[in-house]
């Protein structure tokens, strides 16, 4: 039986994710605390691992109860802890002097800053799916796949690319329960260059994209729905939420149904 086996969130965005046990699903689909806050730069542009891979080498914590974030800067043994909502510009005062740049946190309660707003829903992945990717890359473990590929949730007792059937041809939803709470699949998603790199350092792996798309489409299940994929640089599904399912919960050891 398919079932919940992670609950990962990512309270900044392109920072480190906390694992939880259970999560709140807003009215916007978005998971509570998920992409909350994003760093932009001056010109109004997110601060992410996209266009800036310095942001790989800083560590957070978070305790999302108490709302602060502990940063762990580079080359230093300190670690600073701070009040997300208190504490905002000595944060970016920190988060400026490390990246060498001014910028600002903003925070959105309702949706996040995901990067599908059309899709704001908790991104699926199986455990299989990680494992399996994990075997592509030598050297490399599914811990660091997983921090790579951020997704929102994992499910387990399930073979690999499981989650590929959470979506249909173009246009078509596909209909899923995880516990009492109601998704919608809506395609598969499509990767940046962030899974290129080490989580840690921000090293590049080489020829990741390249790999990472040869073997996608060597082993994509034959029924698959083949439209979604223009390209194989797509891993993990983007969902949208029922309505009726705003503020549910979702509880690790969830069961998954799919509906339609």
């Amino acid at each position: 039986m398919p079932y919940l086996a992670k609950i990962l969130l990512y309270p900044v965005k392109s920072l480190d994710g906390v694992e939880v046990e259970n999560a709140r699903v807003l009215a916007s689909g978005a998971l509570h605390h998920d992409r909350e806050f994003a760093i932009f730069d001056e010109q109004g542009r997110f601060v992410n691992g996209k266009r800036h891979a310095k942001i790989h080498l800083l560590r957070a914590q978070f305790a999302l109860l108490n709302r602060t974030i502990s940063l762990q800067i580079p080359d230093s043994d300190l670690q600073r802890i701070f009040h997300l909502d208190e504490e905002r510009q000595a944060l970016e005062a920190t988060l400026s002097d490390f990246l060498g740049f001014g910028v600002t946190l903003r925070q959105n309660s309702l949706m996040g800053f995901p990067d599908d707003t059309s899709s704001p829903g908790p991104t699926v992945i199986s455990t299989a799916t990680l494992a399996e990717v994990t075997s592509w890359f030598p050297g490399l473990n599914i811990d660091e796949i997983r921090r790579r590929m951020r997704a929102n949730i994992e499910i387990d007792g399930v073979p690999a690319f499981w989650e590929d059937q959470l979506f249909s041809e173009q246009g078509d939803l596909v209909s899923f329960r995880v516990g009492d709470v109601d998704f919608f699949g809506v395609k598969p998603c499509q990767r940046c260059i962030v899974p290129t790199r080490d989580s840690y350092l921000g090293e590049a792996y080489p020829n990741f994209q390249k790999i990472f798309v040869t073997q996608r489409q060597a082993t994509l299940p034959n029924w698959v729905a083949s439209s979604p994929f223009n390209h194989f640089y797509r891993l993990s599904v983007n969902t949208e939420l029922s309505p009726s399912s705003a503020g549910k919960i979702l509880q690790i050891g969830d069961e998954i149904d799919i509906l339609s």
